[in-house]
């Protein structure tokens, strides 16, 4: 990996040692930025005193004062957790309840973000709320997304949003999909219109007793220069209450393109978040996009970011990237959960979802969706991800419809690994006897045992590796 996180991507960026120069920091406000940037007055340093830091006070609008009162003592309140310095992205139909259950089982200190919710579904779904809203506590720090492009539907959105105690609410300005930015006309064709977003931002922030923030590209189509974007951070953060930005270095393209490419045709331009760092020193930004593992995230966080914001890595790999994330990103104690007590977990809330929705509830593969990438790129990943897709069809046929618990998924998906496997018995150093049937991986000479219920179903090792090493840690 490169010595400098900027050039992971594009190596014809800013100068590093113009960027973060910190012998004459000076705190500059938006207007001021504005003013001097106009003038053409250069800028030395890079404002250290930004996360959770104070905001200005609008002079023409008593109700921002007001709001903005509020929102510094909630900042104080929101100190209980640890900084957003590693975020998991939005992502639709990914990061909803399930998948932030087991992201929080593996991180106790990433913060987390919901799905896209638009604003007109909140309202619209007043009296079935929990299903799209409510979260277990444990999932704190998590942050409500919501998207829209109408001031009533956005505030109505908020208001109902409140009892359920989110840590932080984000407006979706950077979706490139055709339903939300074409038909919808909100995500990311918002950033064509910072006075409408700041208007937004001033609503969600009073009808909310929490942070905002927005999440945004660095431009959109043709309108991708770095003066554009500083045009859009400008008046928003000096129109509303926002102190808080998540940038998405790539530009999005609304020419019919699907939301796959748009995350690959466009290329990514780290110079600009860094150089927002270096012109809005009072702000807070988080950088987002091409970022795959931990080593990365430590990489930007070093050259000056004040979070970092991973989408996918994320959601494919969840063991390997989350379980990095509070040693390695926060400097706190290893989790002593493995992988297997990970999924015991797991199964005990998959189980207590399916049987408190009636007949609403989600289905099977809703709920096991999450785990198909739990053993990514270990040995018998494939197997895992085949007898799991076998397992659903499976129950259903047996049930006639009636869908089955997690435990008896989980139990299927064992029974069918394990008929691949020769029967083995090893010796433990407690002096019991190990019966080693299932083929499902912990780690390169490892692998996985299930708890089903009262039946537990014990792990392979491969012959290279000490019997009675590493089961209750990897």
């Amino acid at each position: 990996m490169s010595n400098s996180f900027l050039h992971l991507a594009n190596p014809l960026v800013l100068d590093i040692s113009t960027i973060f120069e910190l012998k004459s920091v000076q705190k500059t406000s938006p207007r001021s930025w504005w003013r001097r940037r106009r003038q053409g007055t250069p800028f030395s340093g890079l404002s250290l005193n930004i996360l959770y830091g104070n905001s200005a006070k609008s002079k023409n609008s008593t109700a921002y004062i007001r709001k903005h009162q509020l929102h510094t003592k909630v900042v104080m309140v929101a100190g209980q957790y640890l900084p957003p310095w590693f975020s998991v992205a939005p992502m639709m139909d990914w990061t909803n309840n399930h998948y932030r259950t087991l992201a929080r089982l593996i991180s106790k200190h990433a913060w987390l973000y919901t799905e896209m919710i638009a604003a007109e579904t909140i309202v619209y779904q007043e009296k079935n709320l929990d299903r799209f809203l409510e979260f277990s506590p444990d999932q704190h720090p998590i942050v409500l997304q919501i998207g829209g492009n109408n001031l009533d539907n956005i505030a109505k959105a908020t208001e109902l949003a409140n009892s359920y105690c989110y840590d932080e609410i984000n407006l979706n300005c950077g979706c490139p999909s055709p339903k939300v930015a074409g038909h919808g006309c909100f995500g990311v064709r918002l950033m064509l219109d910072p006075k409408f977003v700041a208007e937004a931002m001033s609503v969600i922030a009073a009808n909310s007793d929490v942070p905002v923030s927005v999440k945004c590209r660095i431009g959109v189509d043709d309108h991708d220069s770095y003066n554009e974007l500083c045009d859009f951070i400008y008046k928003v953060s000096s129109q509303s209450p926002t102190r808080h930005f998540i940038i998405h270095s790539r530009k999005a393209l609304l020419n019919g393109i699907s939301p796959a490419d748009n995350r690959k045709i466009p290329p990514l331009k780290y110079e600009y978040y860094f150089g927002l760092l270096r012109d809005f020193p009072d702000l807070r930004f988080t950088i987002n996009g091409g970022i795959n593992c931990v080593d990365e995230v430590n990489a930007a966080l070093r050259q000056g970011a004040h979070g970092v914001m991973v989408g996918r890595a994320a959601y494919h790999n969840p063991w390997y990237t989350l379980g990095h994330v509070d040693s390695a990103v926060y400097g706190a104690p290893v989790s002593d959960l493995s992988r297997r007590q990970v999924l015991e977990q797991y199964q005990v809330y998959g189980d207590s979802v399916l049987e408190k929705y009636g007949p609403h509830r989600p289905s099977i593969r809703e709920v096991v969706k999450p785990l198909l990438h739990f053993f990514y790129s270990e040995p018998g990943n494939g197997l895992w991800k085949r007898k799991a897709d076998a397992a659903f069809f499976h129950c259903k046929v047996l049930g006639k419809g009636k869908l089955p618990s997690l435990s008896e998924v989980l139990s299927i998906v064992s029974a069918e690994a394990s008929r691949r496997i020769i029967m083995l018995e090893a010796p433990l150093s407690n002096g019991l006897t190990l019966v080693l049937s299932s083929r499902i991986p912990i780690s390169q000479h490892q692998y996985m045992p299930f708890w089903i219920k009262s039946h537990y179903v014990p792990p392979v090792i491969s012959p290279q590796c000490p019997v009675d090493q590493g089961l209750h840690k990897q």
